[in-house]
């Protein structure tokens, strides 16, 4: 509905001798108009009043001067049968004629809003947004735009359902019906007055894309309780949730809201809604950034160094790992709260990862800081790799949340090259390895390595040696250079896992075997792009 006609006079008359606010009697009435809902909230009185004086239906005041874009309507119906007049009990409660137009003049003083409890009054004025504008600033984040969120107390679908079951009575009596979702809803109602505001004071656009989110959390203590009828009337719609401190939560008393019978309902919640004494108050402001993802390839030159942290019963075994030694260093530069690594893979504390390294990314969340060039990127691996000689990082650089999927991809179809040093029991000579050379494509049958069984699963996995190529050292030993499927475990390959791996070097060479150093060569994964460095 674009503007007010002569069939909302009633609605206006009512809602106002029963202490609602000019926004919320605008939604009410299904008044689609952004640019009325931000005009000053003494305006908005003055004019609903003259509206009621007014018996010109064309002339309107409160809506003279604005066109407005096509919204929902009040749908022409027959009235609907049920009760007239219900009070607590069962029946409305006796209220102000609709046309005695003195009363609500008289009674409309401003006090807090009996449906939206002062959010689309106090909350809606320039001293708010100040105050949201001055907590986003002190939270010194950057940002291009801006996405905002509200969160509502719940009680306040309990008040706006009683509210429309009086307002759908009233329109009833002049044949009109009104569908709940023909009402504004109050978090759009209450969006459309903040967004500009909140963008001329930050000077950036609101973008539901955003990934800055700035959110605030309402509550009503004085009528915290006034849902509590519900978990009675309907208790298979609350239910206790993990992270959840009160059963009642809004998802919960809408759905309640809409099971419950209307006679039910009005036997339980006063209609229309009592005028509460106090304003809702806004427990939390806060802002977030959306996650940064950094992306590179490490080297690992430690042999007591793990790529997480080692801890075992809450003790730290290690003082370090590579995911600290990289990620500290971005957690101070971006600002970030927290990280998560993830890797193509992982090596052992006693291995080494050489050549190109091995891909990873981080995610950092809620940073701070989100904006980089590649100069910056550049300066901020080299801080990386001159505080530590355990690691060398290379190729760090911005990526997507969704190119770390490529990380991931095909994983088990890709190769790694290692070099394992051996040793075996019976003297060797070079003629006794020469025939490991010729052996390609070797399948294996894995099953879980007893020194990983306590965190994977018991199973017989499937491996392949693509080639391997022995070199001589000694009679007692020699290195192995190995090109596998990703996944295979080196180490059982050679030693055998007392035959849990099946073939294995021992069982090839006919002796014990064992592995004494292990390096990981190349990790032959296309990603992330390798940068000129």
């Amino acid at each position: 509905m674009s503007s007010l006609t002569e069939k909302d006079r009633p609605i206006v008359q009512l809602l106002l001798n029963t202490g609602t606010c000019p926004r919320c009697i605008l939604r009410f009435c299904c008044v689609g108009s952004q640019a009325l809902y931000r005009r000053p909230h003494k305006d908005l009185m003055k004019d609903l009043k003259e509206f009621l004086k007014n018996n010109q239906e064309k002339e309107d005041p409160v809506c003279s001067g604005v066109v407005d874009p096509p919204c929902k309507r009040i749908r022409l119906e027959h009235p609907e049968e049920g009760p007239d007049d219900l009070n607590h009990n069962g029946v409305f409660q006796q209220i102000p004629s609709a046309n005695d137009e003195n009363t609500a003049t008289e009674t409309s003083a401003v006090k807090v809003c009996n449906v939206c409890l002062g959010i689309l009054q106090e909350f809606c004025e320039a001293d708010f947004v100040k105050k949201v504008c001055q907590k986003i600033n002190s939270a010194d984040y950057q940002f291009t735009s801006f996405v905002f969120s509200v969160s509502l107390p719940p009680q306040l679908s309990v008040r706006e359902h009683a509210a429309w079951l009086l307002v759908k009575q009233e329109t009833g009596k002049l044949g009109l019906s009104l569908a709940k979702d023909d009402i504004v809803q109050l978090k759009e109602a209450y969006k459309w007055i903040i967004h500009p505001q909140l963008s001329e004071e930050l000077g950036v656009p609101a973008d539901g894309k955003s990934l800055f989110e700035v959110s605030v959390v309402f509550a009503h203590p004085e009528t915290e309780e006034e849902c509590h009828f519900l978990a009675t009337a309907c208790p298979d719609c609350f239910k206790p949730a993990k992270n959840k401190q009160s059963v009642f939560t809004r998802m919960a008393v809408i759905k309640a809201v809409e099971k419950i019978k209307e006679e039910d309902f009005l036997k339980h919640f006063p209609c229309p809604p009592s005028s509460p004494k106090n304003l809702c108050v806004a427990l939390e402001i806060q802002c977030n950034n959306g996650a940064v993802f950094v992306a590179g390839r490490y080297n690992k030159y430690s042999r007591n160094l793990p790529q997480t942290p080692w801890i075992i019963d809450g003790e730290r075994k290690l003082e370090s790992s590579v995911e600290e030694l990289i990620s500290e260093h971005l957690m101070a530069e971006f600002k970030a709260d927290s990280f998560n690594f993830s890797s193509s893979g992982r090596e052992d504390v006693d291995v080494r990862t050489l050549g190109n390294g091995r891909p990873f990314a981080i995610e950092l969340v809620n940073p701070r800081r989100i904006h980089f060039t590649a100069e910056e990127m550049k300066g901020l691996q080299q801080t990386i790799n001159n505080s530590s000689d355990k690691i060398q990082v290379r190729d760090l650089q911005l990526v997507t949340r969704e190119a770390i999927g490529r990380m991931k991809e095909g994983e088990e179809e890709k190769t790694k090259t290692y070099s394992a040093l051996i040793w075996t029991d019976k003297a060797i000579q070079k003629e006794d390895i020469a025939f490991l050379d010729d052996i390609k494509e070797l399948k294996l049958d894995q099953k879980t390595p007893l020194r990983v069984l306590h965190r994977r699963p018991l199973a017989v996995r499937c491996r392949i040696i693509h080639t391997m190529k022995s070199e001589y050292i000694d009679e007692h030993h020699f290195r192995l250079h190995l090109k596998t499927q990703a996944g295979t475990y080196i180490k059982e390959f050679v030693h055998g896992d007392f035959g849990r791996t099946k073939p294995n070097i021992g069982s090839l060479l006919n002796r014990t075997a064992d592995i004494l150093e292990l390096d990981v060569e190349s990790v032959d994964v296309d990603w992330p792009p390798t940068l000129d460095n």
